[in-house]
């Protein structure tokens, strides 16, 4: 299927109302623009990394936390130094 003929449904009447019927997306998906398949594969790959480095973090949901924390402290840190300026 290409996307740039995709087309997400169809309004029906019923009785009185419409009401959209979605098409259905079991099918395969073509991509013809390559700029767009490149990135897809980046982005597997990216996550293909992510997954492989979760397996070795002992407790995933501590990591996660401990950035959370680090990024609240980085922005809140750049948010006070660019208020002094």
């Amino acid at each position: 299927m290409n996307l740039d003929n995709f087309i997400a449904g169809q309004y029906k009447q019923q009785y009185q109302y419409k009401s959209f019927s979605p098409t259905t997306i079991n099918h395969s998906w073509g991509i013809s623009d390559n700029e767009i398949q490149a990135l897809l594969s980046e982005a597997d790959r990216a996550l293909g990394e992510l997954n492989a480095f979760s397996q070795l973090v002992p407790d995933v949901d501590f990591f996660i936390r401990m950035h959370i924390t680090k990024e609240a402290t980085q922005s809140s840190r750049d948010a006070r130094c660019a208020w002094r300026k």
